[in-house]
């Protein structure tokens, strides 16, 4: 008898697997039903046979605004917005390469042949996931067309927690050179911070002029912006601000790629080739990334060249600024005696409060020309593999007691690489990155200074280096942890006056042991930052994913030390901190 159980049990099981097979089989042919009705749609659309053609039961169904199988109501002839599959089951979509390499099948308005889930997983298996480190709208299907553009949404609703051991009232973006040496009341206590303002939202849009073509548009926002009215009392006003706004043209035939708006520099390291959505940025929470890292965020307009999709050639013309180092004094002997005015009593004009639609109460630098950038990258199954040059400019104006206003000019830039190895593929990820040269602080999240001035007013750019190496591991497909270290580190550019003293930037001869001298009204420490170094180690749990989003959390630990150039008196400030993340993120698009 119990033989006889175990049996009917058994085969009442292979019935279910077989009905679950058949059921998962009755949905892959939906899928591709609906598949091919859209793409008979479009090749109908694009040839004129919208009231002629086929007129088989697909045709019939589109035309006729019926119904076709899986829920979807076809749209008349006359609308203009052609709406998708219904997202609670299977639709189209596609891989999460961004622009070109989806040309031939955008062309169609069909992301690929391939059959995805409307919630694709939450990959967390790259150096550099999308859904963490921009929003991941490329892995997503359509949401609706407008004519022959196809339409993706993105984002995320964050909530961070920070808790810094040294008060710098900061937000989810730390100022990694503000942190204050024991002079400063704010050292002796820490500060938390929750926020709401990295929450992201983006927007990709798609159309093809013809199958090798693809015209892009890319719209990315937070709420990182601060305005004169923001605070944190009752309510704030922190207000929406462009993260990226781009758009770009695609030739698959010919390898050519041309960006044009609001990206990352192409100074920023990629995962592969050099297109745009494809920057190696390490999977950390803080909106500042973390010291070591190369990148600004900036207009440009880029043209990129692929050979075989193999070797990428990229040339970038981006918006320059130039942060000089003439804040505070220094010492007994400022580097700006009066105002705009060096020791040698010349007088300098290097910056403008914006106007216009800029920011007045920002100082804007008096720039030349575009930064150039110009990178060359090898994609290789087990690296990628990156070098570049960069070159700038910066500028003032000049004049020497009772003479001529000049303009003075200098030349900076410097050499850089990027490298992303996978160590063991899909578990396994080792980064690197490196710029070193002249006048590069502004591309390192320390912000240390570009330049300082010589005697005469001319720009003098600071030799400065900047560079990280990192390990991503991924012990199981839900989890993601991080080990990263990095450093920037400003060398000296000065000069000795005629009253026998420095100027300019690493001078030392300055007396110090202020910095060290705790006043609970704060002391005067004249200190100029040397080096910036730190460690930050941290991960990612992929919580829940269903046809609601997906939801996760991340932790994240960063230290962080400031080494001050030497005064005369021979005194080292130095000061570091401790920082912790513990972020929520609910992705309702996945």
């Amino acid at each position: 008898m119990l033989g006889g159980l175990v049996a009917m049990l058994g085969g009442m099981a292979t019935v279910d697997r077989a009905r679950a097979d058949d059921m998962a089989e009755i949905r892959a042919l939906r899928a591709e039903m609906r598949r091919m009705e859209a793409k008979v749609e479009v090749l109908e659309a694009r040839h004129g046979m919208a009231h002629g053609g086929p007129s088989g039961p697909v045709s019939r169904s589109l035309r006729s605004g019926g119904h076709v199988p899986g829920g979807w109501s076809a749209p008349t002839q006359s609308s203009q917005i052609t709406a998708m599959p219904d997202l609670s089951r299977l639709v189209i979509g596609g891989p999460t390469l961004s622009d070109d390499a989806q040309a031939a099948a955008a062309a169609e308005n069909t992301m690929t042949d391939t059959i995805i889930p409307a919630q694709p997983r939450l990959d967390l298996d790259s150096s550099s996931p999308l859904a963490i480190t921009q929003t991941g709208v490329d892995s997503l299907p359509p949401i609706f067309r407008i004519g022959g553009v196809s339409v993706r949404l993105g984002g995320f609703i964050d909530f961070s927690n920070i808790y810094r051991s040294k008060n710098l009232t900061s937000g989810p973006a730390t100022s990694w050179g503000s942190f204050p040496y024991a002079n400063n009341p704010n050292a002796h206590t820490g500060e938390y911070r929750p926020s709401a303002q990295l929450t992201r939202l983006s927007v990709l849009l798609q159309g093809s002029p013809t199958k090798d073509e693809t015209l892009s548009g890319y719209i990315e926002t937070d709420f990182g912006g601060a305005a004169g009215t923001a605070n944190s009392y009752q309510t704030n006003s922190y207000t929406p601000r462009i993260r990226q706004a781009y758009m770009t043209y695609s030739n698959t035939k010919w390898g050519f790629h041309v960006l044009a708006g609001q990206a990352w520099s192409l100074t920023t390291g990629y995962t592969q080739g050099l297109l745009s959505r494809h920057e190696q940025l390490p999977p950390v929470v803080d909106n500042n990334q973390i010291p070591g890292i190369v990148f600004t965020r900036v207009p440009q307009i880029r043209f990129i060249k692929d050979f075989g999709r193999k070797w990428w050639l990229g040339l970038s013309l981006e918006a320059p600024q130039v942060a000089y180092a003439t804040s505070g004094s220094v010492g007994d002997h400022p580097m700006l005696t009066n105002g705009d005015t060096l020791s040698s009593g010349t007088a300098l004009l290097y910056s403008n409060a914006g106007s216009g639609m800029l920011n007045p109460n920002a100082k804007y630098s008096m720039d030349v020309a575009p930064d150039i950038v110009l990178k060359g990258a090898l994609d290789t199954k087990p690296a990628h593999y990156e070098i570049y040059g960069l070159a700038r400019w910066f500028k003032a104006m000049a004049q020497a007691p009772n003479g001529p206003i000049k303009e003075r000019i200098a030349f900076a830039g410097g050499v850089g690489g990027d490298v992303t190895v996978h160590v063991i593929p899909r578990f396994l990820q080792f980064t690197g990155n490196v710029l070193a040269g002249e006048g590069i602080g502004r591309y390192g999240p320390g912000m240390l200074p570009d330049a300082t001035f010589k005697a005469d007013g001319t720009p003098a750019p600071i030799p400065e280096i900047i560079g990280s190496m990192g390990l991503i591991g991924h012990p199981t497909p839900n989890l993601l942890v991080y080990l990263y270290g990095g450093v920037e580190s400003s060398g000296r550019r000065t000069y000795t006056g005629k009253d026998g003293f420095q100027y300019g930037y690493g001078v030392n001869d300055l007396a110090l042991h202020s910095c060290d001298v705790e006043l609970i009204t704060g002391g005067s420490c004249d200190a100029q930052t040397h080096t910036l170094a730190d460690l930050t180690v941290g991960g990612w749990w992929h919580v829940l994913q269903g046809g609601y989003g997906a939801v996760m959390t991340g932790v994240q630990y960063t230290y962080l030390r400031k080494f001050a150039y030497k005064g005369g008196d021979g005194t080292s400030p130095t000061t570091g901190g401790n920082t912790i993340y513990v972020t929520f993120r609910y992705l309702p698009f996945r």
